[in-house]
C-alpha cells in the first residue's frame, strides 16, 4: 500500500512539472501570474510617473543636441535608455505572467527566467528613471538662471 501511494505521488510530481532540456511541461502558478501583472503594473506606473516629473526634454535635431547643455544630453539619453528598458522589461515580465496564465497549461519552452531578468530591467530602469528627473531638473534649472542653451 505505501508503494503505490509513493508511486502515485511520483506520477503527479511528473504530471505537474516535466522538463527535458528547453522543453517544460507543467501547470502555471496563479500566484507568480498575479505578482507578474502587479510588477508590469508597476513598472508602467513608474514609468509615467518618472516622465510627468521629468518634464518634456525635447531635442528635435542633431544639432539641437551638440548644442545642448551637459545636462540636457544627459536628460535626453536617460529618457531614451528608460524607455528602451521599459520595453525589454516590459516584455519580460509579460511572457514570464503569460506562462503562467491558468489557460495555459500545456508543454513548451521554458519560461523560468523572464520574471527574473524582467525584475533586473525593472531595477534598471528606476535607476535611469532616477538619473533622468535629476538631469532634467537640473537642465530646466540651468536653463532658467541663463545657463547653457
Amino acid at each position: 500500500m505505501g508503494y503505490r501511494l509513493q508511486m502515485h505521488r511520483l506520477e503527479l510530481f511528473l504530471v505537474k512539472h516535466l522538463r527535458l532540456w528547453i522543453f517544460e511541461c507543467r501547470e502555471p502558478s496563479e500566484d507568480a501570474f498575479k505578482l507578474g501583472l502587479a510588477a508590469a503594473g508597476t513598472l508602467v506606473l513608474a514609468h509615467v510617473i518618472a516622465n510627468l516629473l521629468g518634464g518634456c526634454m525635447c531635442i528635435c535635431s542633431q544639432e539641437e543636441l551638440q548644442r545642448a547643455s551637459p545636462h540636457r544630453q544627459l536628460s535626453v539619453a536617460c529618457f531614451l535608455f528608460s524607455w528602451i528598458i521599459l520595453a525589454a522589461g516590459l516584455s519580460m515580465l509579460a511572457i514570464g505572467t503569460l506562462s503562467n496564465n491558468k489557460s495555459r497549461s500545456s508543454c513548451g519552452f521554458t519560461h523560468h527566467h523572464f520574471f527574473s531578468f524582467g525584475g533586473i530591467l525593472c531595477f534598471v530602469h528606476g535607476l535611469f528613471c532616477v538619473a533622468y528627473y535629476v538631469s532634467a531638473t537640473a537642465a530646466f534649472s540651468e536653463e532658467k538662471h541663463g545657463g547653457h542653451s
